[in-house]
């Protein structure tokens, strides 16, 4: 069936190989007006581009730059164009290897995402998957529209040419040459109050009157509903301070914060504060800590530098502060190191505003005030050396730690079970409903909606990894991925397999619903001999040792095969593909009507791995009695996944791990051995009545 679908899908997808296309073809496209095109030389490696003997700029591979790997392992080949200004040409997709591209999506979804790129400056933060759409000219902040289902591959891609952009742009542009930079002054410190602090200008006061906002709109802001506040009141009112300096650091958020603030800063980070209120906040009220602000920037050198929210102390920033202002909003921006940010070179804070008077009109305008520093309060030293930029697999990690901490609750709550199985098995309608919660929570959860759906496929990376040289971020790139795969291999060596197949897999999660509803439907199950039985279970052993010799011939043709696993057309995509892929799925879940978990047990190549994984494992947690098997059959006739033998042992390397025996075997209605001692011990009083009964009267 496998065969058939990825045979009749092939004309469905074009170019499923890897795109390759000639360099100089490439960068022509990239520069159409160009009459000649130097070869790649230099330092860094260019290419030039000239209509006659003008310069309209250079193109350069990203593979000559960045190290970032892909979700697939390799890097994402691009040619990047770039004008003498700084502004982006355009992106090419030169190679790349990444699988919801090459067999899920299509690869035109990455084509459109690069092409995003043509027009924008690198000068200007481009931020990923923003609710915000793409920017225009002139905005501060540059939003580009992410692919769904394929988040990490475009942050890498969006990574790699920034990464590879701002490089040669430093190297070659002078407009973004790093001069000498101003350090804090570590030991500089004398105590100061608030007032002290405004008066010198260590703390300055921005003071945005509303006449001022509506003479720039041309409209009286009562048009503007959004708009709160009294007429008299400011329409902003805003205080900021540059933290890195001791005397205004330690000052306004004492010496322990202060430090502790020091120690989340990365190497030649600096930290901003900025303070609010009035009728337009720096932050409007639905903002998302540690993510960049909207309607703030900082601007130096004509260039908006990306302000980056710290979230320190958990929101409750204000109680901190030495400030008698106390109906403030507060936030902490974090300044990355790549911005090259010089405290005492001309910069300027930028409010945003953006005000709608119906659904149909909304108008924005810009609002500037300088940000002047004290030059005593500095050393200036000559650049350094930057240290590097946050990696993107622990970015990948900060935006999705709520993802991660609820993912955490559950598989702690998911481990406290099945330590104390036996306690809680007693309580069965208790456990039933748990079961059925968890179950929903994986599959739209864990599945659906944070994607972390394991797969066949990433054995096959990990392979490729160990054999061609492991790296660790490879596999960090997808932190609920990572996180599931450390879960279940750490459960392999305690329970065996069937922690993860029967609890964790969101498609087993799936095809456990589709048997809840062939009850409710009381569709008839076939009946498969236990020799048959036997026999298919092989099947998926089979179908994994045919995959994994493929993966080191040509890792394309193996995530091709990996197809045998509907996972990617009914979890990842959910079932928005080509009809042959969705036609499988639904055959596998419609199997399940008539054979409980027919895909688990007898066709999934990934299940087959962790069953052999599984032999390694330290004990057999579910508890057995003499009487099982000899003479009750009653677990081995409830088991819907067939892992009780007749005898009464558990096939570990079949077993889900449903718990469904031990729920039987600590209930003194289900479990024959018990109710048989019950009757026992109801004769045997029985008898002792008779005889009590008979003696007394000769007594």
């Amino acid at each position: 069936m496998a065969l058939l679908c990825w045979v009749t899908a092939t004309p469905l997808q074009a170019n499923v190989e890897p795109r390759t296309q000639s360099v100089e073809q490439a960068v022509q496209e990239l520069f159409p007006s160009a009459t000649r095109i130097e070869p790649k030389q230099g330092e860094p490696p260019v290419y030039q581009a000239y209509q006659l003997d003008a310069l309209l700029g250079y193109a350069f591979e990203s593979t000559d730059y960045s190290t970032l790997q892909g979700f697939s392992g390799k890097p994402i080949r691009l040619l990047i164009g770039m004008t003498p200004s700084g502004k982006l040409t355009g992106v090419s997709v030169l190679e790349h290897h990444e699988p919801v591209f090459l067999h899920g999506l299509g690869e035109q979804p990455l084509f459109d995402f690069a092409a995003q790129y043509a027009g924008r400056n690198i000068a200007t933060p481009i931020l990923v998957g923003s609710a915000h759409g793409n920017a225009v000219e002139g905005d501060s902040l540059g939003y580009m529209d992410g692919v769904s289902k394929a988040t990490v591959s475009v942050v890498i891609l969006n990574e790699t040419v920034l990464q590879s952009a701002m490089t040669v742009a430093r190297a070659l542009l002078p407009e973004f040459a790093q001069g000498p930079q101003a350090i804090a002054r570590a030991e500089l410190f004398q105590p100061l109050s608030w007032q002290q602090l405004l008066e010198r200008g260590y703390v300055q006061h921005w003071t945005l009157r509303r006449e001022t906002v509506e003479q720039q709109l041309g409209h009286s802001l009562a048009l503007y509903p959004d708009v709160a506040g009294d007429a008299q009141d400011p329409f902003s009112e805003l205080y900021f301070a540059y933290l890195n300096a001791p005397s205004i650091g330690r000052n306004l958020l004492g010496e322990t914060r202060f430090t502790q603030l020091m120690s989340e800063l990365e190497a030649n980070e600096q930290a901003l504060l900025v303070m609010s209120r009035g009728s337009y906040t720096h932050v409007p009220p639905d903002f998302i800590p540690a993510t960049a602000p909207s309607r703030l920037n900082l601007l130096q050198n004509g260039k908006a530098i990306e302000l980056h929210d710290m979230n320190f102390n958990n929101g409750a920033l204000l109680e901190l502060i030495n400030t008698p202002e106390r109906d403030l909003h507060a936030n902490i921006f974090r300044i990355k190191t790549h911005a090259a940010f010089n405290p005492l070179a001309p910069a300027a804070l930028q409010l945003n505003i953006s005000l709608r008077r119906n659904p149909l009109i909304e108008q924005q305008s810009q609002f500037r005030r300088p940000l002047t520093l004290d030059p005593t309060l500095f050393d200036i030293q000559a650049q350094v050396i930057a240290a590097k930029a946050t990696p993107v697999w622990l970015r990948m990690w900060q935006q999705r730690a709520w993802q991660l901490c609820l993912l955490a609750a559950a598989l702690a709550l998911l481990t406290l079970v099945f330590v104390k199985q036996r306690q809680i098995s007693e309580h069965s309608r208790g456990f039933h409903w748990f079961r059925t919660g968890f179950l929903l929570f994986t599959l739209f959860f864990i599945g659906f909606y944070a994607q972390g759906q394991l797969s066949v496929v990433n054995i096959f990376t990990l392979l490729l990894a160990l054999w061609h040289g492991f790296d660790l971020t490879v596999f960090l790139m997808d932190p609920v991925i990572f996180c599931l795969w450390v879960f279940t291999f750490a459960s392999l060596f305690i329970w065996g397999r069937g922690l993860f197949c029967g609890w964790l897999c969101p498609f087993g999660a799936l095809q456990e619903m589709v048997g809840w509803l062939a009850k409710r439907l009381k569709l008839r199950q076939w009946k498969i001999s236990e020799r048959m039985h036997q026999r298919l279970q092989w099947l998926k052993y089979g179908i994994l040792i045919a995959l994994l010799p493929t993966a080191f011939y040509s890792l394309t043709l193996a995530e091709r095969l990996a197809e045998v696993e509907p996972f990617k057309t009914s979890i990842t995509l959910v079932f928005v593909r080509s009809w042959p892929f969705v036609l499988y799925a639904l055959l596998l879940l419609g199997l399940g009507l008539f054979v409980h978990k027919f895909y688990c047990r007898y066709v999934c190549p990934l299940g087959a791995g962790l069953a052999i994984l599984g032999k390694l494992r330290l004990f057999s947690w579910l508890t057995r009695i003499d009487a099982c098997g000899k003479p009750c059959q009653h677990c081995h006739n409830k088991c819907e996944i067939g892992a009780i033998k007749r005898s009464g042992a558990i096939d570990y390397d079949e077993c889900i791990q449903c718990l469904e025996c031990i729920v039987i075997l600590h209930n003194q209605d289900q479990c024959v051995d018990a109710i048989r001692a019950r009757k026992q011990a109801a004769r045997a009083k029985r008898a002792d009545n008779v005889i009590v009964s008979d003696w007394a009267p000769q007594r």
